[in-house]
C-alpha cells in the first residue's frame, strides 16, 4: 500500500493542445492537453472541457473546485510521450516558471546540503563542480543569496545559475537523473 501523500497541482501551463487527441490512439476525438504543473513541475495529461480551446503557454486551473477550461486530469505523462511541440515549448516554459518563482530556486542555493561524504546537492546542478560548490557555500555563510544576479556577482566565473537550474529541471523531466531536486 502506498503511504506517500499524493502530490496535487493547482495550476498548470499548457505545452501542447491536441484538439482531436492522439492520431494513432483508439480514443481519437478526445482532446488532450499536455502541460507542466506550476507547483511540483510534473508533466501532466489533461482533458479539456468540450468546446474549450487552449493554447501553448496558457495557464489553466486544475485544482479542486470549479475549473473553467479543464474537465479532468488524466494523469502524469512521461517525457517520451510528449509531442514534439510540447518538447519544444518545455524549455521556454520552464525558464519562465523559474523566473517567476526565483525565490524558490534561490532557496535551494541557500539550503542545499551534502548527500554523502563525497557528494553535495549543489553538485547535482549541470556545470557545478567542487570549486563552484565551495565558493557558493562560503558566500552563503556571509549572507544568504537574494537573487540569481546576487549569486553571479558573489561567485566568480560560475555558470549562469538560472540557466543551470532550468537545465537540471529539464534533465529531471526527461528521466535522466537519479536524484530529483526540483521535480516532484
Amino acid at each position: 500500500m502506498n503511504m506517500q501523500p499524493q502530490i496535487r497541482e493547482e495550476r498548470a501551463i499548457v505545452l501542447d493542445y491536441l484538439e482531436h487527441g492522439y492520431p494513432l490512439d483508439g480514443e481519437a476525438n478526445i482532446s488532450i492537453v499536455q502541460a507542466i504543473g506550476i507547483g511540483h513541475l510534473s508533466l501532466l495529461e489533461l482533458i479539456p472541457k468540450r468546446g474549450v480551446f487552449v493554447k501553448a503557454h496558457q495557464e489553466v486551473y486544475i485544482g479542486d473546485g470549479k475549473r473553467d477550461e479543464i474537465h479532468h486530469i488524466k494523469g502524469r505523462i512521461m517525457y517520451e510521450k510528449l509531442t514534439s511541440t510540447a518538447r519544444a515549448e518545455l524549455g521556454p516554459v520552464v525558464e519562465e516558471l523559474v523566473s517567476k518563482d526565483e525565490k524558490r530556486f534561490i532557496a535551494f542555493f541557500n539550503t542545499a546540503q551534502p548527500l554523502s561524504m563525497r557528494m553535495h546537492q549543489l553538485e547535482l546542478l549541470p556545470g557545478m563542480g567542487k570549486k563552484h560548490m565551495w565558493e557558493v557555500l562560503e558566500a552563503r555563510k556571509e549572507k544568504p543569496f537574494e537573487s540569481f544576479e546576487d549569486i553571479r556577482s558573489r561567485v566568480k566565473l560560475m555558470p549562469d545559475p538560472k540557466t543551470i537550474v532550468v537545465k537540471r529541471i529539464i534533465l529531471e523531466l526527461e528521466g535522466k537523473e537519479k536524484y530529483r531536486v526540483f521535480v516532484s
